[in-house]
């Protein structure tokens, strides 16, 4: 092999790392939010906004003393930011509770403010709102629930 050929391979190389060095957090975005676009992210915002903020905050921050009952003995609406819990719990967790409503993921009689959205919003829609709050996770919470998430796609497979 040439000293050209070696010099071109080297530069061809260090090219390609710089590209993926610049493209990096693009990619971790990526693959923190499931692969989400940046047009699913915008869609699950308005989505949000228009069927979320009213109880969940339009910051994601919930409603005041959310972890003490309300005078009905139902919880407040949690915050979906990094304060709250909402990044303990898997997409499929998430997913669910946001179609069927949290009273009939959680059963055995528990009731809750929050309707069940699965006639509301479609289920790609529904995937877009989770996606949007998970873009607004710091890179440790988003982690901490992509790893929730593969073990329960291990788990049910």
């Amino acid at each position: 092999m040439s000293a050209r050929t070696v010099l071109l391979s080297a530069l061809g190389i260090a090219a390609a790392g710089s590209v993926l060095i610049g493209a990096w957090p693009w990619l971790a975005a990526r693959i923190a939010n499931g692969d989400a676009s940046a047009g699913t992210i915008a869609l699950g915002k308005t989505l949000y906004a228009k069927h979320c903020a009213a109880c969940h905050g339009p910051n994601l921050e919930g409603q005041r003393d959310w972890k003490s009952p309300l005078p009905s003995g139902r919880m407040p609406a949690p915050p979906h930011d990094a304060s709250g819990h909402t990044w303990h719990h898997s997409d499929g967790m998430l997913f669910r509770i946001t179609k069927e409503g949290p009273a009939a993921v959680v059963g055995g009689g528990y009731q809750s403010d929050m309707p069940a959205f699965g006639k509301v919003m479609s289920d790609e829609e529904i995937r877009a709102v989770v996606a949007f709050i998970k873009s607004t996770w710091p890179e440790q919470e988003r982690a901490y629930q992509a790893e929730m998430s593969r073990h329960e796609r291990e788990t049910t497979q």
